[in-house]
């Protein structure tokens, strides 16, 4: 039987692209300026759209390569960053667990309720969430007799993968940590097995949320 968890709000932008700090933080600037479900809000929003502001034009003047100007870019960006942390950990207090309140933050949420553990596929036993942002646990499930196995592992985009990742399964007992991937998207995992006749076909996708 699920349970429910504390809505937490997905923060982990070390990983995000500088396009998708933008775009959130618009998103939290928007949703939270004159919202009456926050009204300490521990973030000056109009000194959040001006950081946002300013790192959408250092964006923009980095594409020629050079240094002095990304390395402004990437100051400006955490600054973004440290200030939607703050914001975040204020609106999981403040939307008292009511996910139609968090949702007005333009905040997104990550997983808020735990499942028992079963089998995803007939060949993928499970994936988790890992200790760290960016991270995920996966175990597959072995082909008797099989010499080994390969897992890969695609970001989704409109329903469709990208450019796969293969990793070699030497040990399926023991699980697979995939770690530097993009918090908040969504990524299809498939396995395939090597014998003696050479290597299976790829299994069926399945699909789980990075936070």
């Amino acid at each position: 039987m699920a349970t429910q968890k504390k809505i937490k709000a997905i923060d982990g932008f070390s990983k995000a692209t500088d396009n998708d700090v933008i775009n959130r933080g618009t998103a939290v600037q928007t949703g939270m300026n004159g919202n009456s479900n926050f009204p300490a809000s521990p973030v000056d929003l109009a000194v959040l759209k001006t950081n946002i502001d300013s790192l959408s034009t250092l964006v923009s003047e980095s594409l020629d390569g050079s240094k002095k100007v990304i390395a402004q870019k990437n100051k400006q960006r955490e600054t973004v960053i440290e200030m939607l942390r703050l914001l975040a950990r204020y609106v999981e207090v403040s939307c008292k667990n009511d996910m139609a309140i968090f949702q007005t933050s333009g905040f997104e949420a990550a997983l808020t309720t735990k499942v028992p553990a079963q089998a995803l596929s007939e060949t993928i036993r499970s994936i988790e969430h890992g200790a760290n942002s960016g991270q995920l646990i996966v175990r597959i499930k072995g082909v008797p007799k099989a010499l080994s196995h390969e897992l890969r592992y695609a970001v989704l985009a409109n329903g469709v993968p990208g450019t796969w990742t293969t990793e070699l399964v030497t040990n399926v007992r023991a699980p697979l940590a995939l770690s530097s991937l993009t918090p908040g998207s969504t990524y299809a995992f498939q396995v395939r097995a090597l014998g003696k006749d050479g290597y299976t076909d790829w299994s069926d996708s399945v699909t789980f949320m990075c936070t």
